[in-house]
C-alpha cells in the first residue's frame, strides 16, 4: 500500500525583504539531484501570503517544509548550486616546541641578566598598581608611535608581563 503523495511548500525571504515560495506536489523534493519545484514565485509580503499562493498554484492545501529547500531553489535560479560545498576543514597547528612555559613571557636579549623591576624602576616589593603606572609612565617615552625605540618598548614589555607573572605566582618559603 502506498501512502498518498502530500504537497508541500517552502518559503524563504528574499534580499528585498519579501518572500518566495517553492512548491512541489507531483513528487516530494530530492537532495541528490536536485529536484527543481512544480511552481515557485517571489513577491510575497508576508509568509501566509506566500503559502497562500502556493497553495493556489497547487489546487490544494501544502504542508510547509524547511525554508532551506526554497533557498536552495534562489540558489538555483542565480546558477549556483542548491547545496553549498562543506567548507574543507582547516587542519589544527602544530604544537608549540618544547620548551619553556606559554606562561612566562620570553625574555629579550636585552634584558638578559636584567631583573624586570630594575627596567620599570622598581623596588622587588612593588605592587601591581606600582607596576602598571611605572610601564605607562615607561610605556609612552619608549612607544614607536611616539617616537620611541621598539626595542626598548619590547623590552618595558617584557618587563611589565615578567612583573606582574612574579606576582601572581605563589611565593616559595
Amino acid at each position: 500500500m502506498t501512502l498518498p503523495l502530500r504537497g508541500v511548500y517552502a518559503v524563504t525571504p528574499t534580499r528585498r525583504r519579501r518572500f518566495l515560495w517553492a512548491a512541489w506536489w507531483t513528487a516530494e523534493p530530492a537532495r541528490d539531484p536536485f529536484r527543481p519545484p512544480d511552481a515557485s514565485q517571489g513577491g510575497a509580503r508576508t509568509v501566509e501570503e506566500a503559502r497562500a499562493q502556493a497553495e493556489r498554484a497547487a489546487g490544494r492545501p501544502l504542508v510547509e517544509i524547511a525554508p532551506a529547500w526554497a533557498t536552495a531553489w534562489t540558489r538555483v535560479l542565480r546558477g549556483e548550486p542548491p547545496w553549498p560545498k562543506p567548507r574543507a576543514r582547516r587542519e589544527a597547528p602544530p604544537p608549540p616546541p618544547p620548551g619553556p612555559s606559554s606562561r612566562a613571557p620570553s625574555r629579550p636579549a636585552s634584558a638578559r641578566g636584567v631583573s624586570p623591576f630594575a627596567v620599570l624602576g622598581l623596588a622587588e616589593a612593588a605592587s601591581a598598581d606600582e607596576i602598571r603606572q611605572a610601564f605607562r609612565r615607561l610605556a609612552l617615552v619608549t612607544h614607536p608611535d611616539r617616537g620611541g625605540d621598539a626595542r626598548e618598548f619590547m623590552r618595558v614589555k617584557w618587563a611589565h608581563d615578567e612583573a606582574m607573572a612574579r606576582l601572581s605566582r605563589p611565593r616559595r618559603r
